[in-house]
């Protein structure tokens, strides 16, 4: 077949070339170049590309840096900026994937080839005479949650290589092909940000304003913050509080005011109902005809760990997630990644809702 790989100057997409390499696929590596908000270069972004053209040489490869600059800041950048604002937890990550790499450079580059192939931890299935994104071997590495909200027509043109391997093996491959980022460090950073302070960034776009940091329980004033954008729910680090472990547990938007809770297993911090939005199933839409609840495995956050839960759909045509366990962190705006009970399949996703009165459920599928 003839591919498209993204690739990013790390080891993983990398391995990924090795791997289809030896698959007997033709491929033309591609590097999604974004620039800074101010317009400047991003340092990060020119190591990259030269550790890109090492491996495109390496293997004889036809590499080009196209750019995606305007369209990343307008569809990725400006929704992570509105949703802070909301005081609502973002995820540019999973926006960077549906709209930028399987978005934009699907329409102008990777409709030209028989499938568009990337370094993510996941895999696709076929079940049924349909596919399915599948989670990876690797519990701590996958990245099916970063992928949950691709449509349908993305995921058949999609191949990812590392799917099937554990994160040491990658590493073990990269060694033997003698790969020029073997030992390269993997990035931490949200996705094409780069070298760029998260905090830094938000500071820039939506300055600073202070407000009072009260604990709940007591309505005690525990200290100042510079602006609730930001803080997060769930939130330890960063709140600058002595006698903690302190948590950020509520944020009121309107007046300017952060709530924390003390210690590790008070129960402010956890919840076991989340009210989620309109779903994007990925595939197929799973739920029952007769309005009955889904049993469903699902994550609210980037970890190796899966909660068990129902899924019911409300007469509003939202949907309500009851989990089996006590959630840490329930972050409105950040979103529940909803797999099949055996945490094989990535079914789709929803956005977070802020708490909101009970609503009822949908009775006999109306």
């Amino acid at each position: 077949m003839k591919v498209a790989l993204l690739i990013s100057g790390g080891v993983d997409s990398a391995v990924a070339t090795e791997l289809l390499l030896r698959r007997g696929h033709e491929l033309h590596l591609f590097y999604i170049r974004i620039g800074m908000d101010n317009g400047e270069g991003d340092c990060s972004a020119e190591e990259d590309i030269e550790m890109c053209t090492l491996i495109a040489r390496k293997y004889g490869l036809p590499f080009r840096v196209v750019s995606l600059h305007q369209e990343y800041w307008d569809y990725v950048m400006k929704y992570a900026l509105d949703t802070v604002k909301q005081g609502l937890t973002p995820h540019p990550d999973m926006m960077c994937n549906k709209m930028i790499k399987f978005g934009f450079f699907e329409e102008r580059w990777g409709h030209e080839f028989d499938a568009v192939a990337t370094g993510h931890y996941a895999s696709v299935v076929e079940k049924d005479g349909l596919k399915y994104l599948a989670t990876a071997v690797d519990p701590v590495k996958d990245q099916t949650d970063f992928l949950a909200q691709i449509s349908y027509d993305q995921l058949k043109h999609l191949i990812f290589p590392l799917g099937e391997l554990p994160k040491a093996e990658v590493r073990r491959l990269a060694m033997e092909a003698h790969l020029p980022n073997a030992t390269r460090k993997d990035s931490q950073g949200i996705c094409f940000l780069g070298k760029i302070d998260y905090n830094d960034f938000i500071e820039r776009h939506l300055g600073t304003r202070q407000g009072p940091i009260i604990e709940l329980e007591t309505g005690k004033k525990l200290g100042v913050h510079r602006g609730f954008w930001f803080y997060t729910i769930g939130q330890r680090k960063g709140l600058g509080l002595s006698g903690g472990p302190w948590y950020v547990v509520r944020k009121n938007v309107r007046d300017n005011v952060v709530y924390v809770s003390n210690g590790y297993d008070t129960a402010a911090q956890y919840g076991r109902e989340l009210h989620l939005g309109e779903m994007h199933w990925i595939t197929r839409n799973p739920m029952p005809q007769d309005g009955a609840p889904l049993s469903v495995s699902f994550k609210n956050r980037h970890t190796p760990h899966f909660a068990d839960g129902e899924l019911t759909l409300l007469s509003d045509g939202n949907y309500l997630l009851r989990s089996q366990e006590d959630i840490q962190g329930i972050a409105p705006g950040q979103f529940a990644i909803i797999y099949s009970p055996d945490r094989k399949l990535c079914l789709g996703s929803a956005q977070i809702l802020p708490p909101a009165q009970k609503r009822k459920p949908k009775q006999n599928g109306k």
